[in-house]
């Protein structure tokens, strides 16, 4: 299947394909309805004895909390990421079962399967969601009051696709949907094997 310049070896869902991570947005405003949406599907992730560690906070533009979340990120993610509708901060809990002296080995895993629904179901909306791990990790904690029995994983930008033009020149050629390892190169049978030459 070969959809926006990217090609898959087996025929999957088209979404798969057209779910990239733009730093282009338009001026679109999200509105909390729609932003909730995003979040319900997050909500609905699995997730190890079903404890749902992930926390998930949130802004809107043009609102003192989007100014709180952008000030948090690095300088390069700030560049592009001010033009976003909305950022969100996920973090998850460490220990997230009943016994809280016992840390879930898959939290942050768990997490990551709510920000990837989260991620297509904005794409199924027509938001486009970008992940970002530059952030001031401890400066964030302190700010947005994380406590330490949590643990802050990463942000992300929610947007409607804009012209690359809105970019910094340095991004411009950059704003495209980026390609995947082949599949032989991240899979073995059995037992963990590294990639054939050429994979």
């Amino acid at each position: 299947m070969i959809k926006n310049s990217r090609n898959s070896d087996f025929l999957i869902d088209p979404m798969f394909l057209d779910r990239w991570s733009p730093r282009a947005f338009g001026d679109d405003k999200i509105s909390e309805n729609e932003l909730f949406t995003l979040l319900e599907a997050a909500r609905w992730a699995p997730s190890a004895f079903n404890t749902q560690p992930w926390h998930f906070i949130y802004a809107r533009r043009a609102t003192p909390a989007f100014d709180r979340l952008l000030n948090l990120l690095i300088e390069f993610n700030r560049s592009w990421a001010k033009r976003a509708a909305a950022l969100i901060v996920i973090v998850s809990e460490k220990a997230p079962g009943p016994d809280k002296s016992v840390h879930s080995h898959s939290h942050s895993f768990d997490a990551g399967a709510a920000w990837g629904f989260l991620a297509l179901q904005a794409l199924r909306l027509g938001w486009h969601t970008h992940g970002m791990t530059g952030i001031d990790f401890t400066r964030a904690a302190k700010e947005l009051a994380v406590p330490d029995t949590h643990r802050l994983e990463a942000a992300l930008a929610i947007g409607r696709l804009g012209d690359k033009s809105l970019l910094p020149e340095k991004l411009r050629a950059r704003e495209e949907p980026s390609q995947r390892k082949p599949l032989a190169a991240i899979i073995s049978e059995g037992i963990f094997q590294s990639p054939p030459a050429g994979a």
